[in-house]
């Protein structure tokens, strides 16, 4: 017979220092998180099998989605507003690359005239992105 008997502690949970460390997880992800900005047009990018790397570092973008509706840099645009976007674009560098993101069912009349602008802007580094 023991005189003294080890009583069990019963088990702690202990919540404050698990609601921080999950707290500060909720921010690192959300400020680590990328939006992309394509995703305003519901677009599918055609495939192309010879492409190169989609690598772009220019800051022109144009979107033409299905519809043969514009953005330009995200913004929703007509074709008088891309011409005179354009038009600035040039003023201010006129070697700047200009990527057109085109849905794989757009009219090719609506990529021609978004190419044919560009061209007579004078902004003839221009390309297409393919998945």
């Amino acid at each position: 017979m023991a005189l003294y008997e080890k009583r069990r502690q019963k088990p702690v949970l202990m919540l404050v220092p698990l609601i921080d460390v999950l707290t500060m997880l909720i921010f690192f992800a959300f400020v680590t998180m990328q939006f992309k900005s394509g995703a305003a047009l519901n677009i599918t990018l055609p495939k192309v099998e010879t492409a190169g790397k989609n690598e772009f570092k220019g800051s022109v973008t144009i979107a033409i989605d299905k519809d043969g509706r514009m953005e330009f840099n995200g913004r929703p645009s007509t074709d008088p507003e891309l011409e005179a976007l354009l038009g600035a674009v040039r003023k201010i560098d006129r070697n700047i690359p200009v990527l057109i993101q085109a849905d794989e069912t757009t009219s090719l009349k609506r990529l021609a005239f978004v190419m044919d602008t560009c061209r007579k802007i004078g902004l003839n580094k221009f390309s297409l992105q393919s998945r």
